[in-house]
Formats: C-alpha cells, sequence, structure tokens
C-alpha cells in the first residue's frame, strides 16, 4: 500500500522534473514539455482516486493512525 503511494509520488515528482528538462533543452518549441505536464496531472489524478477508494475500503485512515473504539 505505501510502496504503491510511494511510487506514485516519485512518479509525479520525475514527471516535473523532465517537463523542467524539456523546457530547458527546448526552448518551447516541441510539445514534449506539455506531454510531461499532462502525464503529472493524470499521475496526480490517479493517486487521488486512489487515496479515496483506500480510505472508502478502509486500508488507510485519515489521520494514519487506526482508530481504536473503547
Amino acid at each position: 500500500m505505501k510502496v504503491l503511494i510511494v511510487f506514485l509520488f516519485l512518479a509525479i515528482v520525475a514527471s516535473l522534473g523532465s517537463a523542467l528538462v524539456f523546457l530547458m533543452q527546448d526552448h518551447g518549441r516541441s510539445s514534449r514539455m506539455a506531454w510531461a505536464l499532462t502525464w503529472r496531472v493524470g499521475l496526480s489524478i490517479l493517486l487521488f482516486l486512489f487515496l479515496l477508494l483506500a480510505h472508502a475500503l478502509g486500508w488507510i485512515d485519515p489521520a494514519g493512525v487506526p482508530v481504536t473504539v473503547r
């Protein structure tokens, strides 16, 4: 569970970094930066939806600490 969340977050950061590299190399003459940013947005939405699903199924708690009922 945590590995998947960390992997998606690292993929988002890597996509953002690649967009920066494409911006510096291409100087706006190609669409590679736009595609990298599109991937970043898509991965961010995927991570958000996965977190919502994991919370709904009880795989994770909002505070990260399991709630004990007395």
